[in-house]
Parts: C-alpha cells; sequence; structure tokens
C-alpha cells in the first residue's frame, strides 16, 4: 500500500503517487503543460516531508527554499485518469543550493523529465547554507 505523501525506498529515491484530473487537462483531455510544474512541486514537498523537513517548521525558522531554476522535457503526454508516479532524487548540493532530478513516471515509463534547483533563503531573500539537518539529507546514498 503507497503512503499518501510517497515512501522513500531501498535505493534512497523518493516515489509520490499522482492521479490525473479533469482540472489538470487541456481541451484535448491530455495534461496541460503547467500542471507538470504542479506535480513535480508536490513531490518536492513530500520529498522534504519524508525526511522530516516541513515548509512550516523552516518559516518559523526564517528560511524557505525558492526554485532558482527548472529545466524541463515533455517526452510523452500524460491523460485523464492516468496514474503516475514522480521519483525525486538528490543531485548535487552545494552552500545554499538543493539540486534534485525528477522524472514522472506513467506504468515504470518516464513520461516527463526536470532538474530543479533550489536555493535556501532567509528572511531577507538572502542564500543561506543549507543547515546541517539538510546536509544530512542530500549525502550521497
Amino acid at each position: 500500500m503507497t503512503v499518501f505523501g510517497g515512501e522513500i525506498g531501498p535505493d534512497g529515491v523518493h516515489r509520490f503517487p499522482v492521479r490525473v484530473y479533469f482540472e489538470d487537462t487541456d481541451f484535448s483531455t491530455n495534461v496541460y503543460h503547467a500542471a507538470y510544474l504542479k506535480f513535480f512541486e508536490r513531490a518536492r514537498t513530500e520529498f522534504l516531508r519524508a525526511h522530516g523537513i516541513h515548509h512550516s517548521e523552516l518559516i518559523a525558522d526564517g528560511l524557505a527554499f525558492a526554485v532558482r531554476e527548472m529545466t524541463i522535457s515533455y517526452d510523452r503526454p500524460a491523460h485523464i485518469d492516468d496514474l503516475l508516479a514522480v521519483e525525486t532524487r538528490v543531485a548535487e548540493t552545494g552552500g545554499a543550493r538543493l539540486v534534485l532530478g525528477q522524472t514522472l513516471l506513467r506504468d515504470g515509463e518516464a513520461i516527463c523529465r526536470a532538474g530543479v534547483t533550489a536555493v535556501l533563503l532567509n528572511a531577507r531573500g538572502r542564500p543561506v547554507r543549507l543547515p546541517d539537518r539538510l546536509k544530512g539529507l542530500t549525502a550521497p546514498r
């Protein structure tokens, strides 16, 4: 049984289930291109949550992640009622940066891929180094 927020596999990859709803599609019943960004964002949030890092706690500490850069490749369309999975893995870290690779799969086949660079910012919007609790998360597996 899949846990609501997804789960981390023995390989260290976080897997998050996504169902495509009518609201995610365009007039052709294909997923609208911007909806993929929502799928990836939800998966990143649940990836952090699975590692015990909650946005509300970061905010209480005066910290927040901001996406600095994102690349996305649409390989095949997703359709209404598809059951998909987003895989999220750490690609690289450095200073204030957390770089993730994300893949959207349908029946085990990659249909969309994204690379995301998120930067940790303080309340003044200035980059700050990743705290130790995040560095442990990003250690290579």
